[in-house]
């Protein structure tokens, strides 16, 4: 085996003959090692070319590969945690010709998709819930009076597990009757490193082999003479933990729980794990196997570092060198390290800046700030809800809070900003990373409703910034605000200027600016896409429209000032934003005009009612209707209409 690559001696000619599980399950158990080569390897061709989630599926390979030889499925269900570690799953599952589509505009999604495929059993993409949605299926099949019963299994990482609901879940099903097994898949990662006691836990949980073994063939041999029941579960269960316990001189968390526990085994023994799922398959009650993997197995520059493979983009297959750390003359940062320079940048000039992530220190550049300042800066891991109330606690007592979270993960927190920080009027900062489409991570990634349910929100000041510059300038705003806690949206990927540095100014709250003066139309923007409005009234301009352009800035407090201009001028108003027109800035300047001037015609670009599909985020503005054209096509009608009713 090479240092960069799975071994292919064997050829690739057992992968291509698989089209479902139930081919899988006519091979020999001595064919299947050589199925998880193929799919290493076809993963690496495929990646390599069609970036995705990479370090995930490849550390999950014989676990996948496991599950679908020893289960029914799809009548069995397998529920995955997240779903970066379910691309071998496709691959075994009707689509592996189809692949080469992955997380592309009309192709597959990047993620478990139950509109996609049967055996999708559920939606993931945000963490934690597979646990809960899996008991619901188990008890599902019981009252459903399933025959047989269906079996259900949640896979879950041991970043995922660590999340509230994932342990809300586990307390329920302790306390339920079921079947539910659920599958630790313990590789020490989520993106970034795992944090947190829990963490710790696991990494510890361990006892001898001898015992381990010991304990593995007792089992078998009470089940072969029927002397594990459910009327036994109890006292066997409860005889067995006292004895790990001697043994280890720790308690099993699960097991005092109730929940039968199998390992820690080699989640890449393929054969044990097999040996171990038959066994177990049919036992009733809920279980947790744990296995240990290595995220990025099979693949060199992947298993040295995980979390750059997490998500690589384009790579050499036979060096590991990645696309994006190649030398290019674009010199435009991405709007995140804009984040994380300038919170670095302000954190140096005020001491009561602190920062929170919910692990992801290096998805929002919070890790700038991380690498200087340590101890100012939490990683709480897949905690958002805790997150901010954590934040809302500091700012209590004097600090100031920065807390980096993706806009649609942000979604998990919403009841404690409410609660705990916006009744209060804490001066906690929410930077919403990944804001509006960001493409191919898919309808569960799109950061589509944070104006929206953020608006609703008392006393919480809301914004979103056209450029670099102004993104400094709300941050250097909001690192001075104290009396009502801020929110800031920005987008993935590049801005629009290379010089993305510059002097910082306080901005005044709920104040926006005026681009460009026009009277055939007026539009009003919020965010980076001013920057299609701009070019999209450059070419209204060459054909003699006159149309201004105001970049609103605070969707909260509103400009009323600048609707109060637009209705002077009677001409019909365009609303644009990268975000839901129900209830963001399209949704407040209608209610606006429908109340003060409703003779104002308002119409609204931005992403439509419904949830978007992946693609390139160039692709999927133009599918939702606000891209350059559609901007452009909306100015013209409105100035033809108008010149046709005179």
């Amino acid at each position: 085996m090479s240092e960069t690559t799975v071994n292919n001696s064997v050829g690739a000619t057992l992968l291509s003959k698989i089209d479902s599980p139930a081919d899988l399950r006519r091979l020999a158990p001595e064919q299947l090692p050589q199925v998880c080569d193929e799919i290493r390897r076809f993963l690496i061709d495929s990646l390599s070319v069609n970036p995705g989630h990479f370090a995930s599926s490849m550390g999950s390979v014989e676990l996948t590969v496991a599950l679908h030889y020893v289960f029914n499925t799809p009548y069995d269900r397998i529920v995955w945690d997240v779903g970066h570690q379910a691309y071998g799953h496709k691959l075994l599952t009707g689509r592996r010709d189809a692949f080469v589509s992955n997380r592309r505009l009309g192709g597959l999604s990047g993620f478990p998709n139950p509109a996609e495929s049967l055996y999708d059993t559920f939606t993931a993409g945000h963490a934690s819930n597979s646990i809960s949605a899996a008991l619901g299926m188990a008890i599902a099949s019981r009252l459903n009076g399933d025959a047989p019963l269906r079996n259900v299994v949640a896979v879950i990482g041991d970043a995922s597990i660590s999340g509230g609901l994932a342990f809300e879940g586990i307390n329920n099903a302790a306390n339920t009757p079921n079947n539910l097994l659920i599958i630790l898949n313990d590789n020490d990662m989520s993106i970034d490193r795992n944090v947190g006691s829990l963490n710790s836990y696991l990494a510890h949980l361990t006892t001898s082999k001898a015992y381990n073994n010991l304990r593995y063939r007792t089992f078998r041999l009470l089940k072969k003479f029927h002397l594990i029941t459910d009327r036994r579960r109890g006292t066997i269960l409860r005889f067995n933990n006292s004895i790990k316990s001697l043994i280890s001189h720790q308690q099993n968390i699960f097991e005092g729980l109730n929940i039968r526990y199998f390992g820690p085994f080699d989640g890449h023994d393929l054969p044990t794990i097999v040996r171990v799922l038959t066994d177990i398959h049919d036992m009733n009650g809920p279980r947790i196997l744990h296995l240990r993997t290595v995220k990025g197995k099979g693949y060199a520059p992947a298993e040295k570092d995980p979390a750059s493979w997490h998500a690589p983009g384009k790579f050499d297959p036979a060096t590991g060198v990645r696309a994006e750390t190649l030398p290019s003359a674009d010199k435009r940062l991405k709007y995140q390290d804009v984040f994380g320079n300038t919170l670095l940048e302000l954190a140096r000039a005020n001491d009561r800046i602190v920062a929170v992530t919910a692990a992801m220190p290096s998805g929002t550049s919070i890790s700038t700030m991380q690498a200087e300042m340590p101890d100012r800066v939490f990683d709480v891991g897949i905690s958002e809800g805790h997150a901010v109330t954590f934040a809302g606690g500091m700012a209590k007592d004097g600090l100031k809070p920065f807390v980096g979270i993706y806009s649609s993960f942000l979604q998990r927190g919403y009841d404690h900003i409410i609660h705990d920080v916006a009744i209060q009027k804490l001066p906690v900062v929410f930077c919403l990373d990944r804001a509006g489409l960001v493409g191919e991570d898919g309808a569960t990634h799109h950061g589509a409703f944070d104006l929206a349910y953020l608006r609703t929100i008392p006393s919480l000041i809301v914004a979103a910034p056209a450029d670099e510059h102004m993104l400094r300038h709300l941050l250097y705003t909001a690192s001075l605000t104290d009396d009502a806690p801020m929110a800031i949206r920005y987008p993935r990927g590049k801005g629009e200027n290379a010089d993305w540095h510059c002097k910082m100014k306080r901005l005044e709250i709920g104040r926006g600016r005026r681009l460009r003066e026009g009277h055939d139309v007026t539009v009003l923007s919020i965010g980076t896409v001013a920057a299609d409005v701009r070019r999209a009234l450059d070419r209204a301009a060459d054909e003699g429209i006159s149309a201004a352009h105001y970049d609103m800035v605070f969707l909260k407090p509103l400009d009323t000032a600048i609707l109060e201009e637009a209705a002077r001028s009677g001409a019909p108003v365009i609303t644009v934003e990268d975000g839901t027109v129900n209830g963001g800035l399209g949704g407040a300047v209608a209610e606006w005009f429908a109340a003060i001037a409703p003779a104002v015609e308002v119409t609204r670009l931005g992403i439509p009612d419904r949830f978007i599909t992946q693609g390139t985020p160039a692709e999927l503005k133009h599918l939702c209707g606000y891209d350059c054209d559609a901007i452009y096509d909306a100015v013209t009608s409105k100035v033809r209409t108008k010149n046709s009713e005179k």
